[in-house]
């Protein structure tokens, strides 16, 4: 249950659709904070919204990049050739690449330069094309988040993998959709249902948050998550709204060390005196 954690640093689309500042990203999370794994996002902008989504303002006009909602998107949109220009310069540094697909045509862009995993976020986990799309054409791990998402539909996920051969290759990660989430809409213990339920047939359980703090992640690492995400920022001040639930460079090295140090900690005694107590036991141990 307990294996090395596996942190995961969701740059998203926290790069300000500039390549340099991304590959910037990269270089602090391999560099700083010890991180070995990062997550962008693709999108079609034109396929995934509709019209009226696409061309009316943003909804918080301070955090927008255009004059409309499909602007902004299409300002942090990274091109497939640029994802992979992202993904060499992972693999020349040893980082892994990978990234969220929102829809159809992303995943099949996505699946043409062959990262290790693909993610499917909370958002479109109900979009069947786009999973079967991926249970039949991509041999990679394929991480998928539960925000946002009844038991239902929980059931008919669990059901596709299945019918689709692919359990084993499935990540399931605990998620309550917000940005920032306060700490009792957390309910962490969905990584321990989740291990319950589904455990000893999934590849791996994962838990993404979107709250304030390192703390609550070291819970859900105990729980069963070997898997945790967070969004990584260079700076929070910065426009945009994942900015805010995310972690500076500094948090992100702490998390990384407090995973470390309690992944190292989990386990029972080896024996019931250990050597480091021994000269302990002798000095203070009280015997008849």
């Amino acid at each position: 249950m307990y294996k090395k954690p596996t942190l995961i640093a969701e740059i998203g689309c926290n790069h300000l659709g500039d390549m340099q500042i991304a590959k910037k990203f990269i270089k602090t999370a391999k560099d700083f904070c010890e991180i070995e794994h990062v997550k962008f996002q693709k999108r079609n902008n034109k396929e995934l919204l509709p019209d009226e989504q696409y061309n009316k303002p943003h909804p918080v006009p301070d955090n927008s990049y255009g004059s409309t909602y499909g602007e902004h998107r299409e300002f942090l949109e990274f091109s497939v050739d640029e994802h992979e220009e992202l993904k060499r310069y992972c693999e020349e540094i040893g980082v892994t690449y990978s990234t969220s697909v929102w829809d159809l045509t992303s995943a099949k862009e996505i699946c043409s330069i062959n990262p290790e995993y693909i993610k499917i976020p909370s958002a479109t986990n109900t979009n069947h094309e786009l999973l079967s799309f991926l249970c039949n054409n991509f041999a990679g791990k394929i991480h998928l988040s539960l925000g946002m998402t009844t038991k239902n539909e929980e059931k008919e996920i669990i059901q596709l993998f299945k019918d689709s051969n692919r359990m084993g290759d499935l990540i399931l990660y605990a998620c309550t959709s917000g940005y920032p989430v306060p700490f009792d809409d957390l309910c962490i213990l969905e990584v321990k249902r989740i291990h319950e339920e589904y455990g000893d047939i999934l590849h791996g359980v994962g838990f993404s948050g979107h709250h304030n703090g390192i703390s609550v992640d070291v819970g859900a690492y105990t729980l069963g998550a070997n898997f945790i995400e967070r969004h990584f920022t260079l700076d929070r001040t910065w426009k945009g709204t994942d900015h805010a639930a995310s972690l500076e460079p500094d948090g992100f090295r702490r998390l990384k060390r407090d995973l470390a140090h309690i992944h190292q900690s989990l386990n029972y005694k080896e024996k019931e005196i250990l050597d480091i107590e021994e000269p302990q036991r002798k000095k203070l141990k009280w015997t008849k």
